[in-house]
């Protein structure tokens, strides 16, 4: 287990980001630019080579080249789930809410959870592109179904056709988003390999090992309990005493679990053991939305092993 020395919390806004090094209560501020950063990691630049730990949040993209210029100096960095920093702040009674709290706050949880933290590690710049892409294509996808809603009954001619024009123009982007997917995992020989791997399970085809690919860079580099709890597919108990709660599944990464209810639905239908196993849970009594998410489950923990088998060849070819 790594030994740090220095914990530094830091708040990220749009404009500006504030840094606090625990015990400290001096609290700074930045603005979030090349040259903010530039002048943030030259002033910690002694505590941040000392064993230093950096704790922020995902704050909708406005890390990312805060994160991009600590990972590239090596800094060890932590991005915490708001969630559990957001309750961590809540233990301690702590009502107020600034910029200059939850640095101060960062930095705490950072000395208390260093042991269970993980450190953040930049994928690779076609890692990011794919992700960028699939993220656009089901915001894309989200306005071509409102919009095709919108043409069944249109109020006047000039509705109708504005939606047609619309909905041929997303279309269009669509496509151009697909056929730049493609590329990108076209030209990289462990992409390829991945997604081969991806489609030989029965329920995912090109598009789902696609979006598997682009927005769980994870998979084959955790284990199957981990994957699972990443997702949202880990049922979580509810036990109290003698009485034993209804177990269910929540949170996880934003549309993952959508894509494997897909394939469970395809796989059920399937001529394979994965419809056996449908079939099976089904047949003792469990609810078809029950079955079909631990086939869903069942399909990432495959695609999770099958993945994996790419990693450690490439690894051993290394």
């Amino acid at each position: 287990m790594t030994v740090y020395t220095n914990f530094i919390g830091i708040d990220i806004g749009k404009f500006e980001f504030f840094t606090n090094i625990y015990p400290d209560r001096q609290v700074n501020c930045y603005e979030n630019t090349q040259e903010g950063i530039k002048k943030f990691l030259q002033k910690h630049k002694e505590p941040l080579s000392e064993q230093g730990l950096c704790v922020l949040e995902s704050t909708g993209g406005y890390e990312m080249e805060l994160l991009t210029a600590l990972c590239d100096q090596a800094h060890t960095v932590h991005r915490a789930d708001g969630y559990q920093v957001k309750h961590f702040i809540r233990s301690y009674r702590k009502q107020a809410k600034t910029d200059k709290v939850d640095a101060k706050a960062l930095a705490l949880y950072g000395y208390e959870r260093h042991a269970t933290l993980t450190c953040f590690h930049l994928v690779s710049e076609k890692q990011l592109m794919l992700c960028e892409f699939a993220t656009r294509r089901r915001e894309l996808t989200t306005l071509l179904v409102a919009e095709k809603n919108r043409l069944q009954a249109p109020k006047t001619r000039w509705t109708k056709d504005s939606c047609q024009t619309l909905i041929q123009t997303i279309e269009s982007e669509l496509r151009q988003i697909e056929s730049e997917m493609e590329q990108i995992i076209n030209q990289d020989e462990r992409l390829k390999a991945k997604q081969k791997a991806l489609k030989s399970i029965p329920g995912i085809g090109e598009k789902i090992s696609k979006d598997l690919l682009a927005m769980l860079p994870e998979l084959g580099r955790i284990d199957r309990r981990k994957i699972a709890a990443l997702v949202g597919l880990a049922p979580r108990a509810n036990d109290s005493g003698k009485r034993l709660g209804y177990r269910s599944t929540g949170y996880g990464r934003a549309g993952v679990k959508p894509l494997l209810f897909i394939a469970a639905m395809a796989a059920g239908n399937s001529h394979s053991s994965l419809k056996a196993f449908y079939e099976e849970l089904v047949a003792k009594g469990k609810p078809k939305k029950v079955a079909l998410i631990a086939l869903a489950r069942k399909i990432l923990v495959i695609a999770n092993a099958r993945v994996k088998e790419v990693v450690t060849q490439e690894i051993s070819e290394k």
